[in-house]
């Protein structure tokens, strides 16, 4: 499914954004990459700034309110019905809360968690905005993994907080790798065990019509890019923007 209408179920990555220095800087190089256009907030809302495509909203930059700050990524939040009573599921899982519940005016009302391996992601409780409206096409978001050096207690946090199961891939023996699926069996993301890993993360991956041009886009736009790769899902690269906050894109395969 691309369109979205309502809440999505729990623990379903529903929402991302990005808090860069120059929100003006950022909105030229995803529009290059991406072809997004832009709402920008009013000043109550420090300029947070809904990225659209088809006029729908599909993630959001702001500027970062911290003038030092040297350290930028996609924050992803996963959906929940209750803000309140999935921050204590969070807390009994040996999880941390960052950011107590707060409503956001009337748009929803959210929290931010870390998992007990440093992993941080946030929770989204929609009202007014239930999060991304178009998802799993191109120049939205695809998907999002977590990369830790420490699998082996991620794994059992995200089931225990978010009631997923777990499955190995057999299309990546090589890797370790653990889908996370919802009640429903749908598949809302994974796992991954590096051991080269400096910290936990979650990653954003946003699906393109073709990899190798975006990856041209991002260059030519002043970011950087790695050389895109194949795998059995089709070809990817990982794209670095002008403030360093690290994504990747996709492509499905062809044919």
């Amino acid at each position: 499914m691309s369109s979205v209408s309502v809440n999505q179920p729990l623990g379903t990555p529903t929402w991302i954004d990005l808090g860069i220095p120059d929100l003006d800087r950022a909105m030229a190089f995803y529009h290059a990459l991406f072809a997004w256009e832009f709402d920008i907030g009013p000043a109550e809302t420090g300029n947070y700034t809904n990225c659209l495509v088809n006029g729908q909203p599909v993630a959001a930059l702001m500027p970062n309110p911290d003038p030092a700050a040297t350290d930028f990524w996609w924050n992803v939040y996963l959906a929940t019905d209750d803000v309140d009573s999935t921050v204590d599921r969070v807390r009994l899982a040996g999880g941390s809360v960052l950011v107590e519940p707060m409503d956001v005016m009337d748009q929803g009302r959210m929290a931010i968690a870390a998992d007990p391996t440093g992993g941080q992601f946030g929770l989204w409780q929609g009202a007014k905005h239930i999060g991304a409206r178009l998802v799993n096409e191109p120049n939205t978001l695809l998907r999002n993994d977590l990369v830790t050096p420490n699998p082996e207690v991620a794994r059992p946090f995200y089931a225990s907080v978010f009631d997923f199961t777990l499955d190995g891939n057999d299309d990546l023996p090589a890797m370790d790798f653990t889908f996370l699926r919802r009640p429903d069996g749908h598949e809302i993301g994974g796992i991954t065990g590096d051991p080269k890993a400096t910290k936990s993360a979650w990653g954003t991956l946003f699906e393109v019509d073709d990899c190798d041009e975006a990856v041209a886009r991002a260059v030519a736009a002043g970011g950087r890019a790695e050389e895109p790769i194949d795998m059995v899902y089709g070809r990817f690269a990982t794209v670095t923007d002008p403030f360093g906050a690290t994504f990747d894109v996709g492509s499905r395969p062809k044919g």
